[in-house]
């Protein structure tokens, strides 16, 4: 689900530990897989470490079984399930521990479900994993498990992975879709997959990609969202039409960030407020029930909201100060309260700790500190 990390003109804001001489990664969750990197198969209902390394983590991705992390050094790092060689260690073994990817000079990553792409610190954009609905961009269908490029250009900014669709965003603030389309969520008009990057029609600061829809911030500061709507997660006022362009959800100019859940999508605005829409079944829009909405809906009164990251039933939020709440699904122990409880409004997590970053997945968090 992804990045869930402030972009602003098509540069991402990645958080790094300001003064420690390390970071922590923390994760919690499901763990089936290995995917929170502690060395076990173990869920954990609690931020767990994965490690301690003299490495500032700037990027930091939760996939549906994987997750992966980038170092201010450049290094790569994935870990969990690897069957379509998601990980791009060159094999399709699962790892319980953090496994270096293949290439150096890595700016940022995020995991999709069963594949994963990242940008390179020269521009270049590369991905690797599953293929079958061209969701690797490198024309053609063929499974990948080591990184891939994507075309030629040298200007891609930031990239958005989802299920099987992804998004990626250049410097000049041209966005590029690809992959499964069939509810439109490429956003260039029509339903028919593409293996490569199709241009989306205007000049974006911001993008994500969720289970079958897209939402994106226009450098105007508007919001947008396209693709499936069948439980109203575009957020268009109370439709169910399926959208394959770009449809304004707000005519307020007001918007800062976006991030698309499974089945809802949350954003903040320049002020700080943070506002939910979609699907609310387990409470991922946190507004103390369980009914959906179809317009986005304010998060509490709360007016410090910096980082949102939408999960496939659940989100979690960073307000200033490094404070982490989240909300929604809990099944899986994802929200890292230490219950299996489902929260229908923003829950602290781990108070005592500073979180620089988060990001959340289908079943899993993780998230960095200054330690």
């Amino acid at each position: 689900m992804v990045p869930r990390r402030p972009m602003l003109l098509g540069i991402v804001v990645a958080a790094i530990c300001l003064v420690a001489s390390s970071c922590t990664t923390n994760t919690w969750g499901y763990n089936a897989f290995g995917q929170l990197g502690d060395g076990t198969t173990t869920n954990r209902a609690t931020p767990t470490e994965v490690d301690t390394t003299s490495v500032k983590w700037s990027s930091v991705a939760a996939g549906a079984l994987h997750s992966c992390r980038v170092g201010d050094n450049g290094t790569l790092w994935c870990w969990g399930s690897n069957a379509f060689g998601n990980l791009g260690d060159g094999t399709t073994v699962n790892r319980s521990t953090p496994t270096q990817v293949a290439g150096s000079n890595w700016a940022t990553v995020d995991a999709g479900s069963d594949y994963t792409c990242g940008v390179r610190t020269n521009g270049s954009l590369w991905c690797w994993g599953l293929n079958s609905q061209g969701q690797l961009g490198d024309g053609s269908n063929a499974q990948r498990n080591v990184p891939t490029r994507v075309g030629n250009a040298f200007n891609w900014a930031s990239v958005a992975t989802s299920n099987d669709h992804t998004c990626g965003l250049r410097t000049t603030g041209a966005l590029y879709c690809w992959g499964a389309n069939f509810y439109g969520q490429n956003g260039v008009g029509d339903n028919v997959n593409h293996n490569t990057p199709q241009l989306v029609a205007g000049t974006w600061a911001g993008v994500d990609t969720g289970g079958t829809h897209t939402c994106g911030v226009r450098t105007n500061s508007t919001l947008w969202c396209w693709g499936r709507n069948d439980v109203q997660q575009l957020g268009d006022g109370g439709t169910y039409i399926n959208r394959n362009t770009p449809h304004q959800i707000s005519s307020a100019q007001v918007w800062n960030t976006v991030s698309v859940g499974g089945f809802h999508a949350c954003a903040t605005r320049v002020n700080k407020t943070l506002w939910c829409w979609g699907a609310n079944f387990q409470g991922p829009l946190g507004q103390g029930d369980t009914t959906s909405r179809n317009v986005p809906t304010r998060v509490g009164s709360a007016a410090n909201w910096i980082v949102v990251t939408a999960g496939d039933q659940y989100t979690c939020a960073l307000r200033t100060g490094a404070a982490l709440w989240c909300w929604g699904q809990n099944d899986r122990r994802q929200l890292g309260d230490g219950t299996t409880t489902p929260r229908t409004s923003p829950v602290a997590i781990d108070a005592s700790e500073d979180y620089i970053n988060v990001d959340a997945g289908w079943f899993h968090t993780i998230g960095t500190i200054d330690s």
